[in-house]
């Protein structure tokens, strides 16, 4: 039987009404759905977002330390943890994935946090910004750090929203797994989860005047005393840090520039089909959004106050199937907007341009089985950063490229099997491209620039202690 077409929101606001959902949230959420039927896309078009200019450089910030350590106390950390690590493979929030020394994310996360409030502010807060998929299981890792308590909430709940079926407009209804019929909104609804929660209200009462935003599986995202003086020295209400794209974020939301000489962020779902070359770019669009971001709590409270309680945040429409898990299945609108695009909702909105080392996601199993190996170590202030070897002598600068055959290498069990022994030695290695099947022994280390191809099926065992070059195996 086929659905009922409808260009009616009641049906929308009765299923979030019967899910309990704030009458602030199915607001917002009407005022999205409004401009999906009345044709909008949510692109942004090139002549709409031109590439910046004159980006100050984190490299000036040094005489701003002593602001930031005076505003520690003043500041709240949190992490953006609706992730599940799915195109990776797993079941649970990517934040209890082990990458380092035996340590999850989060438990370097923690660790940074405690660090910094033994050494110099001691009421630091940091709080999990979770999913409905994520809460329970973080709340039992964060019972570890007893610690860690402060006088705020050590998470609070993003909403969920209603998938739209494309060719009726109407809620999804899939009986084979009602959870599917859900999504989140995107971490853009982080803005209206702390106005509907009074979280934002009870941090300003406690004397809380910013806010460090960044997400949970980015340990670059430390908090930086020099960053933070220039935002407190400068008096802004929003602050992006941004970093060089390489060909590695040619996909990331690029910074912009409107006609009006606001500061924008463009997600590749809000670039016209026809520009994504131009998107795609980089040595037009140079810089990108890392999700690091420094935002004045004051002021947020008042552009909130002034709209109604939630900002009206660009609209990104992605399309996906309704079941993930099965690419087939049929199509659904999730209407989401994102935390970076609110950097055009605010006068003065600023961004600093950051070193790479400020952004280090795991994407995907290649960024994963870098972090683990020995070209970053968790230093003392359970920081992870580059050795400091790489860029000395024979070890050559930056961070290692690796690139692995995703037939054979995108899901974290497939790297546990063709790695059984943890990963090789990349200290030495400037790129590593894996192709095709291969099995890695113990205490194998890569020097220089290596690509492996095995064009069949069969793996290739790597024997133990090997040292792969790119004259071959020695």
């Amino acid at each position: 039987m086929g659905r009922k077409f409808t260009l009616s929101f009641a049906p929308v606001r009765q299923k979030m009404q019967q899910a309990g959902l704030d009458d602030l949230l199915i607001r917002s959420f009407e005022h999205y759905y409004s401009q999906l039927i009345a044709g909008a896309t949510g692109y942004i078009p090139g002549i709409q977002a031109r590439p910046p200019a004159n980006i100050p450089d984190k490299s000036t910030l040094a005489n701003f330390h002593a602001h930031g350590l005076d505003a520690l106390n003043r500041l709240v950390v949190i992490k953006l943890n609706g992730g599940l690590g799915a195109s990776m493979g797993l079941n649970g929030p990517k934040s209890l994935l082990m990458v380092k020394d035996g340590l999850r994310f989060l438990d370097i996360i923690v660790r940074h946090i405690l660090h910094l409030r033994k050494q110099t502010a001691p009421r630091l807060p940091l709080i999990f910004m979770n999913s409905h998929s994520t809460q329970d299981a973080t709340r039992q890792a964060l019972t570890a750090y007893p610690a860690l308590t402060s006088d705020l909430p050590l998470d609070f709940l993003q909403n969920k929203v209603p998938k739209i079926w494309q060719d009726t407009f109407a809620p999804v209804e899939w009986h084979a797994d009602p959870g599917k019929e859900w999504c989140p909104p995107g971490h853009g609804d982080i803005y209206l989860t702390l106005h509907t929660s009074h979280l934002l209200e009870q941090m300003l009462a406690l004397g809380y005047e910013y806010m460090f935003v960044s997400n949970a599986d980015n340990l670059g995202a430390t908090v930086e005393t020099d960053i933070l003086g220039f935002f407190v020295a400068q008096n802004l209400p929003f602050l992006m840090e941004v970093t060089v794209r390489t060909a590695a974020d040619r996909k990331g939301g690029h910074l912009a520039q409107g006609p009006d000489g606001r500061l924008l962020l463009r997600e590749i779902a809000q670039c016209p089909p026809e520009e994504i070359g131009q998107f795609q770019d980089i040595r037009r669009y140079r810089l990108f959004n890392t999700n690091n971001l420094w935002i004045h709590l004051p002021s947020l409270q008042k552009a909130l106050n002034e709209q109604d309680g939630f900002l009206d945040l660009p609209m990104i429409r992605n399309s996906k199937p309704v079941d993930p898990s099965r690419p087939d299945s049929p199509p659904v609108f999730q209407l989401e907007t994102a935390i970076g695009l609110a950097i055009s909702a605010f006068d003065r909105a600023q961004v600093i341009q950051v070193p790479r080392n400020r952004f280090l996601p795991v994407k995907r199993c290649n960024d994963l089985l870098a972090l683990r190996s020995d070209a970053y170590r968790l230093n003392l202030q359970h920081r992870i950063d580059l050795h400091p070897h790489r860029g000395t002598g024979r070890f050559p600068p930056g961070a290692p490229r690796v690139e692995l055959d995703e037939r054979f290498y995108q899901f974290i069990d497939q790297i546990q099997a063709r790695f059984p022994h943890g990963p090789p030695s990349l200290i030495r290695c400037r790129s590593f491209a894996v192709k095709g099947p291969y099995t890695f022994g113990a205490g194998v280390t890569v020097e220089g620039d290596v690509a492996l191809t095995n064009d069949s099926d069969t793996p290739i065992a790597i024997p133990d202690d090997a040292v792969l070059t790119r004259s071959g195996r020695d």
